[in-house]
């Protein structure tokens, strides 16, 4: 994968673009212009007839009423959607991979400290091509502590990708047609991501309970984590009511 000449400090997003220090590739705001970023991406049809067709809509087996994501309709009307595509399949390494979450890390950062800054901001990084999922899962697990330490949340989707989700474990909402990572908002229905590690729980109340000293942080945090806990357990782990929604 290709870097450009300069790859060192930050690049600071314009209106509706950001290319990234790392990768040389562009970060486009998908919704700004849909016709366009489509026309210079032979998949971006995919990911929005997916987000349409899938994400803002109800499914039978979800297991609550309302969308797959609720978060996503907000993201898309309001034109706070960035996308990526990063080619090369399955020679993609997963340094190549890794090095696209950090310019998607930095996108959303410097889109949060500007002007466009907007909690419903959501970055996708699309690698079509790549069958090596597991590159994906060793990217996702290698990264998810920064971009959860920064009150956002890094959610690995591909082809077959057995996650379950919060209301049934035999629904898998991030199954999806192309292998992508995403960052996003951290919401108060991430708990069950989180409990593994003493950190990412406090970077939870942190969010969730800012008011909170930061020592009483921790040690709420300290007494929560559950050390066995992995994805098989994110449907036990949900604590919110059927009325209790995502903020």
């Amino acid at each position: 994968m290709n870097r450009p000449a300069n790859s060192e400090g930050p690049v600071p997003a314009t209106a509706h673009a950001y290319r990234g220090p790392r990768t040389g590739r562009t970060w486009r705001d998908v919704y700004h212009d849909a016709e366009r970023w489509a026309a210079q991406h032979p998949d971006a049809a995919v990911l929005t007839r997916w987000i349409a067709e899938y994400l803002r809509q109800p499914h039978p087996d979800l297991g609550r009423d309302g969308p797959v994501c609720p978060f996503i309709r907000q993201t898309t009307n309001h034109h706070a959607l960035w996308a990526a595509v990063i080619r090369g399949g399955d020679e993609l390494t997963v340094e190549n991979i890794s090095a696209a979450v950090l310019d998607a890390h930095g996108l959303y950062k410097s889109l949060r400290a500007g002007e466009s800054g907007d909690r419903r901001l959501t970055t996708v990084t699309i690698f079509p091509g790549l069958t090596r999922t597991d590159r994906i899962d060793t990217a996702h697990c290698r990264h998810k502590t920064e971009v959860v330490c920064d009150g956002l949340m890094l959610g690995q989707f591909y082809p077959g990708c057995r996650v379950p989700g919060l209301w049934n474990a035999a629904f898998h909402p991030l199954d999806a047609p192309l292998p992508m990572l995403v960052i996003r908002p951290m919401m108060t229905t991430d708990y069950p991501f989180l409990v593994a590690r003493i950190d990412w729980l406090y970077a939870y109340l942190g969010k969730v309970a800012p008011q909170l000293p930061r020592a009483l942080r921790w040690s709420i945090a300290e007494r929560m984590r559950v050390p066995e806990a992995d994805a098989d357990a994110i449907t036990a782990l949900r604590v919110h009511a059927r009325d209790e929604h995502a903020r």
